[in-house]
């Protein structure tokens, strides 16, 4: 007596836990579709992503369900189980198993389109900033050019002269333009470089003040992001394809051969049920 009780028990909770299981499921699948924008691909990318990150939840309440059916036949043969869902569950594993099917392909040919926009996007805004800074270069060549532009570089490297100069001959000056974060990584490598060689001062700040090799180092810069971005847009796509397809695909194995196979037992067991059993002599 005390058995069977255990098993009625162990029984209803497994049932209760994984009716809650898949409801919970249903209602946050409803919740998933708000707001309904099924042309947005953004939308349907993280719909998708949500749906997998979701999908084992109702796969565990199926378990239980089937577990507690188990249970019952097992303490109990003769009696018919209570609350019997099997066959709409069935139906419902059936129906997701097709819909982590769909979603498979879906999902990586909608990752694949987003990839190749944000890719374009990429190359636009590259493409934009290199053309900005070669127009606002050459307009500074071009004033450069000039007879007041020449003076007004020739004034600007004798002033960065002096004041490095200045620095250069004091220790704790230096060493306070090393230390301060105010102070550019290009202007701490020229005092290094003239600390090294005193000679080298005027070359270093010619490098530091040729329009030329400044707009070369920012393109360069430019160029550089650029690149970061299209990797971190390509492993993005990737993990993401990867991840999702890949666990929808096996979801979709999962739910699919337990509603066929448990469909289809459920007919055998059913054309069995009508066999009459031979009345005594």
């Amino acid at each position: 007596m005390v058995n069977r009780f255990t098993s009625a028990n162990a029984a209803l909770t497994l049932k209760v836990v994984g009716i809650i299981l898949i409801l919970s499921f249903l209602l946050d699948f409803l919740l998933l579709l708000l707001p309904f924008q099924p042309t947005d691909r953004a939308w349907q990318i993280n719909l998708a992503t949500s749906l997998v990150d979701r999908g084992i939840v109702p796969l565990v309440g199926i378990g239980m369900l089937f577990a507690a059916y188990g249970i019952e036949s097992a303490s109990d043969s003769d009696r018919a189980p209570t609350l019997d869902v099997r066959f709409p569950v069935l139906v419902l594993s059936s129906i997701l198993g097709l819909l982590f099917l769909l979603i498979f392909p879906l999902h990586l040919n909608n990752v694949n389109q987003a990839k190749n926009q944000a890719l374009n996007q990429i190359t636009q805004e590259a493409d934009q900033a290199e053309n900005q800074l070669n127009s606002r270069f050459s307009q500074l060549q071009a004033q450069l050019n000039t007879e007041q532009g020449k003076a007004q570089l020739d004034q600007l490297r004798n002033q960065t002269k002096a004041q490095l100069t200045e620095i250069l001959k004091d220790e704790q000056k230096y060493k306070q333009a090393l230390e301060s974060p105010q102070i550019p990584p290009a202007v701490k490598d020229v005092l290094k470089k003239a600390k090294a060689d005193p000679k080298a001062l005027d070359k270093a700040i010619e490098q530091q003040t040729d329009i030329q090799a400044l707009r070369n180092q920012q393109l360069s810069q430019v160029r550089q992001r650029r690149e970061d971005a299209e990797k971190q847009a390509k492993d993005n796509a990737w993990k993401s394809g990867l991840r999702t397809g890949i666990s929808s695909l096996l979801l979709s194995i999962g739910y699919i051969i337990i509603g066929w196979t448990g469909l289809k037992g459920m007919g055998t067991l059913q054309g069995g049920g009508r066999r009459k059993t031979p009345a005594p002599r």
